[in-house]
């Protein structure tokens, strides 16, 4: 049985800014729909808001827990002790940032192995995203949609479903993204191999029903820290990316999280800049019944992406996705919204 409530009021967001270095030109990216009149209105909404600072990329000189040539399963030893000792994270304080728009707040709340909540919302306007993944489906409502809707899929469909062509991932990776990777011992692996700038490149195979992922992740040479990681599709299309930056230790956890999380949708054309702040391990605050259950929003109809009458009217041509090099540090910028959420018409 599907869990739905009225979600009176969501908890609040912020934002930072993230500069990844690169040789190539700029190239431009497109926003899902759903972003942008949320843009619009923390336009009006930020007030104060100021130019964030930059973060340095690393946090003051830890001790070295890496060999200096350390094998495949050094790195996962170290990866994985940092991230099993990691249940939850919680934050009230978290800033986004996404290119063109000053910050907005959120509350983000981890559960693994798939739960996963972000709501955002401005000041004078109240709720304005609600991204979520229970054990069951994920969600996402924006409230300035064209498509008054809080769209889900199970995530058992999520294979079969519409909601593949409009998301490259399900929002459960973003558990991933945010700093609690791992890697399986027993799966398909290849290096480490140096990368230069005290790097370590690690390729693994990810089997799928629909075809197999390759995810490349960045790992520090030294402290064995997830600095990127990067998500293939079988044809070797990139679908996703997560660029971590300015790690912090915990000392309470024992444990290392990024301040900063980069996330690059590259099939979208979408990105943002996760800031992360006040974070607490292994204490969940809230409701949990609450937490992990699909919001219901007045006036907003509950939408399956894997109905199979719901139809995608035929997309705008535009220009492809740019190109996306497999070396660490992509860069993107932005350009003017694209449609993607505006072309769901149920038929």
């Amino acid at each position: 049985m599907m869990n739905v409530r009225v979600e009176p009021s969501a908890d609040r967001i912020h934002h930072s800014s993230f500069i990844i270095h690169h040789s190539a030109a700029r190239t431009a990216l497109r926003r899902p729909a759903w972003l942008a009149p949320l843009l619009l209105v923390v336009a009006f909404c930020a007030s104060g808001a100021s130019c964030p600072g930059f973060l340095d990329p690393y946090s003051p000189a830890l001790p070295r827990v890496l060999p200096t040539a350390p094998t495949l399963n050094d790195v996962i030893a170290v990866v994985n002790s940092n991230s099993s000792r990691i249940q939850s994270l919680y934050t009230t304080d978290a800033q986004i940032y996404v290119p063109g728009a000053p910050m907005t707040w959120a509350n983000i709340a981890i559960d693994r192995p798939r739960r996963f909540r972000l709501r955002a919302e401005t000041r004078l306007t109240g709720p304005e995203v609600d991204v979520g993944s229970n054990d069951e489906l994920f969600w996402f409502w924006v409230r300035r949609s064209s498509q008054p809707a809080v769209y889900y899929c199970r995530h058992a469909q999520f294979a079969t479903s519409i909601a593949r062509q409009l998301l490259p991932v399900e929002p459960a990776w973003l558990i991933d993204a945010l700093g609690v990777a791992s890697l399986d011992p027993a799966g398909e692996h290849s290096g480490p191999i140096p990368v230069g700038q005290g790097r370590l490149r690690i390729e693994t195979r990810l089997p799928r029903p629909e075809g197999d992922l390759r995810r490349i992740m960045i790992v520090d040479d030294a402290r064995g820290w997830v600095l990127e990681q990067h998500l293939y599709d079988a044809a070797g299309r990139p679908l996703a990316s997560a660029i971590m930056s300015g790690h912090r230790p915990d000392p309470v956890a024992n444990v290392i999280l990024p301040r900063q999380v980069k996330i690059i949708w590259p099939p979208t054309r979408f990105e943002m800049t996760i800031e992360l702040n006040n974070v607490l391990v292994n204490q969940l605050g809230g409701d949990p019944q609450q937490l992990w259950s699909m919001p219901g929003y007045t006036g907003y109809t509950a939408v399956d992406l894997a109905d199979p009458n719901l139809r995608l009217p035929p997309a705008v041509a535009e220009a492809p996705p740019p190109a996306y090099p497999e070396r660490s540090d992509p860069i993107y910028t932005s350009r003017a919204p694209g449609g993607w959420l505006n072309r769901l018409k149920p038929r």
